[in-house]
């Protein structure tokens, strides 16, 4: 089964139309419709967002394999758009120095530490 296979049969399981597919991911509809039709698949930089709009892992979507757990299974990693105030503060840290990286991390197991308590 293709990519592009894959995610219509993902759109009807979810009872989603291409319209609204393409309105959550930022896709535009001709390029949908187009995977269909022409039976070409998307391209990589699409593939965490069709992911996190149709709540699959880019490994179900991408070997067909699905996890057992449904919705409650966990992940590993996180979708997160560089925009969203998590994306901001993931970028903060990421441009700081490994020392300061470390000092933050200690701060932030003190506060987990006075939390439980």
């Amino acid at each position: 089964m293709t990519i592009s296979e894959k995610i219509f049969e993902l759109l009807e399981k979810r009872g989603m139309s291409q319209k609204e597919f393409s309105d959550k991911t930022g896709i535009a509809q001709s390029a949908v419709s187009d995977w269909k039709r022409k039976k070409t698949n998307p391209v990589s930089d699409k593939i965490l967002i069709i992911c996190e709009v149709l709540d699959v892992t880019p490994e179900e979507l991408l070997s067909g394999t699905e996890q057992s757990g449904g919705r409650s299974r966990k992940q590993d990693y996180y979708i997160i758009g560089k925009d969203t105030e998590l994306g901001l503060l993931v970028e903060s840290y990421r441009n700081l120095a490994p020392e300061m990286r470390a000092r933050l991390e200690g701060y932030m197991e003190a506060l987990k530490a006075m939390e439980e308590h």
